[in-house]
C-alpha cells in the first residue's frame, strides 16, 4: 500500500504538472522553488518520521518535474533564420522525415529543411535544423527517406475557428508550413534504414490489397490491419464516426491487442516460451513503427509489452499500472500530447473506463448472450463509451446514439477481417490466384462491416449534436464517473 501510494503521487504529480505548464506560463525559477520545498518536507520525513512529509515531498518534486519537463519542451521555435523571411518566397533543402500522410486531394509531407538559398550569394548556405509541414498535391508521389529542394512561401500554421491548429503542430516541433511549393526530389535513402525499410513493406502490402480488393474495402482493410487511411472516401469515414466505430480503422488500442496476441501465439507454436516472448516484443515494436507510431499504437504497444515483459519475468501483470507507466513515458517523451493530442486523450481515457468502469457497469449487459463474446463487447463498448463522452461533448460536440449496436455488430468479425485481410494482402503479394480464396472471404467480411456502419449513420437520430458544450460541465461529469467508481468499490 505504501509503495502504491508514492507510485500515484510519483504520476499524478508529474501529470499535473504538464497540465499547468500547458496553461500557464509557469517558469524555471517557480519549478525550482517547488523542487527547494519538497527537499525541506524530504528532511522532516526523516527528523519526525512522518510519511506526510514524505508524501508532499514526493508530490512536490513530481510537480516541478512534470513543469520543467513541459518548459525544455517549449522552447523549441522558429529558428532566426527563418523568422526573418517570413511571407516571403524561399528556397529550402532537406529531407522527408515521416511517412507520407496521403489525403483525397492532396498529401501532407512533414519536411526537415537544414539549408536555404542565400540569393545574394546564390550558395546555400547550413540553418538550425526546422520541420515545416508541406501540402502538396497527391501525384507525383514521395516516400520517408526523399530529400527534395523546394521553393515557397514560408508561414505559420493559422488556427481554425474552433480548434488551435499551431498548437496541435507544435506538439510535434512543427512551426511552419508552406501550401503548395514547387518541388524538386534530390535523392532518397535518407532517414532511419529500419523505417525505411518498414515502410516499404507497407507499401508493398497496400497496393497488394488494391490489386486484390475493390474500393472500399481495400481501404478500409487497410486502416483495420496498419492504420493507413489513404484513398478511404470521406464519407465512409464519416459512417464510422457517427456510429462510433472509428477507433477501428484508425488502428486503436483494441486492434493493437489483436496483433500482439496473433504474434505472441505465432512465436509460441515453434519457439520456447521465453522467446516466443522475447519475438512478441520485437514484432510488437517493429509494428508500432511500421504503423507510424501514433500516440494510441504507442500506448497499446507499451502496454502490451508489459504484458509481455511480464509473462517472460514470472511476474504478475496489471493493466492499471502498465497504463500509467505507458502514459508516464509518453508524456516523458512529449509532455504537449496530454493538452493538445486528443487520439492520446480518448485512447487514455477509454482505456481508463475499460479498466475502472466495465466492473461496476457488468450487470447492464447482462441481457447480451455470452456467445460471440457479445457481452463481452457489449461492455467494453459501454465502458469506454462513457469515459470518453465528456470530452467528446467538449472537443467535438457530438454524441453516437448507436454506438453499442454498431460495436456490437461489427467488432465481432473484426478478428476475423483482419486475419483474412492480413492473408490476402500477404498471400497477394507473392501470387493474385493463391490469394483470391481469402480475398473473397475478406471481401464479404468488409462489405458487411461498411454496409452496419452506413446503414446505422443514415437515421436523423443516430447523433446528437452539442454546440458549446462548456469545459466546467466535462469536468463535472467526469466527478461523477469518478465518485460512482469510488462509491462501488467502497460498498
Amino acid at each position: 500500500m505504501f509503495r502504491r501510494v508514492i507510485f500515484v503521487l510519483m504520476l499524478a504529480g508529474f501529470g499535473i504538472g504538464i497540465l499547468a505548464r500547458s496553461f500557464f506560463a509557469i517558469d524555471w525559477g517557480f519549478a525550482a522553488l517547488l523542487g527547494i520545498i519538497s527537499i525541506f518536507f524530504f528532511v522532516f520525513s526523516r527528523i519526525y518520521k512522518g510519511s506526510v512529509f514524505l508524501f508532499l515531498g514526493i508530490a512536490l518534486l513530481s510537480l516541478s518535474l512534470g513543469i520543467l519537463r513541459y518548459e525544455t519542451k517549449d522552447r523549441a521555435d522558429i529558428p532566426l533564420e527563418l523568422k526573418n523571411v517570413m511571407g516571403e518566397s524561399i528556397f529550402l533543402r532537406g529531407t522527408i522525415v515521416e511517412e507520407p500522410d496521403e489525403r483525397e486531394n492532396s498529401t501532407r509531407l512533414i519536411f526537415q529543411a537544414h539549408e536555404m538559398l542565400n540569393w545574394q550569394e546564390r550558395q546555400w548556405q547550413n540553418i538550425s535544423s526546422v520541420k515545416l509541414l508541406l501540402i502538396t498535391r497527391r501525384l507525383p508521389e514521395f516516400s520517408y527517406g526523399d530529400t527534395l529542394e523546394i521553393r515557397g512561401v514560408v508561414k505559420e500554421p493559422e488556427n481554425f475557428s474552433d480548434f488551435d491548429y499551431r498548437a496541435y503542430l507544435a506538439k510535434d516541433d512543427i512551426f511552419l508550413e508552406m501550401v503548395f511549393p514547387a518541388i524538386t526530389k534530390t535523392g532518397s535513402g535518407e532517414g532511419w534504414r529500419l523505417k525505411r525499410m518498414l515502410f516499404a513493406v507497407k507499401r508493398k502490402y497496400l497496393e497488394s490489397l488494391s490489386r486484390a480488393l475493390p474500393e472500399p474495402q481495400a481501404s478500409f482493410l487497410g486502416g483495420l490491419t496498419v492504420g493507413a487511411k489513404r484513398s478511404m472516401p470521406p464519407e465512409v469515414l464519416e459512417d464510422f464516426r457517427k456510429v462510433g466505430v472509428i477507433h477501428i480503422v484508425v488502428l486503436s488500442g483494441y486492434n493493437v491487442t489483436i496483433v500482439a496476441r496473433s504474434i505472441a501465439g505465432f512465436f509460441a507454436g515453434f519457439l520456447p516460451y521465453a522467446l516466443s516472448v522475447s519475438a512478441g516484443l520485437v514484432g510488437i515494436f517493429l509494428f508500432a513503427i511500421l504503423t507510424g507510431a501514433s500516440a494510441t499504437v504507442v500506448r497499446a504497444s507499451i502496454m502490451a509489452a508489459i504484458l509481455y515483459f511480464a509473462g517472460l519475468t514470472g511476474r504478475v501483470y496489471q493493466a492499471k499500472i502498465a497504463l500509467f507507466v505507458a502514459g508516464f513515458l509518453m508524456l516523458l517523451a512529449n509532455p504537449k500530447i496530454l493538452r493538445f493530442d486528443v487520439s492520446f486523450q480518448l485512447s487514455f481515457l477509454a482505456t481508463l473506463g475499460l479498466l475502472y468502469l466495465s466492473p461496476h457497469l457488468e450487470r447492464f449487459v447482462r441481457f447480451l448472450p455470452k456467445k460471440f463474446q457479445i457481452r463481452e463487447y457489449g461492455l467494453a463498448t459501454l465502458s469506454a463509451q462513457l469515459a470518453v463522452t465528456p470530452l467528446l461533448l467538449y472537443t467535438m460536440g457530438t454524441f453516437s446514439v448507436v454506438a453499442l449496436p454498431a460495436n456490437l455488430l461489427i467488432l465481432i468479425f473484426v478478428p476475423l477481417t483482419m486475419l483474412f485481410g492480413f492473408l490476402t494482402g500477404v498471400i497477394g503479394w507473392v501470387s493474385g490466384i493463391l490469394a483470391m480464396p481469402f480475398a473473397w472471404i475478406t471481401y464479404l467480411f468488409a462489405s458487411y462491416e461498411l454496409a452496419v456502419a452506413d446503414i446505422l449513420a443514415k437515421p436523423f437520430f443516430s447523433e446528437i449534436t452539442i454546440s458549446h458544450f462548456p469545459a466546467v460541465a466535462a469536468f463535472f461529469l467526469y466527478g461523477l464517473l469518478a465518485y460512482f467508481v469510488l462509491r462501488k468499490r467502497n460498498s
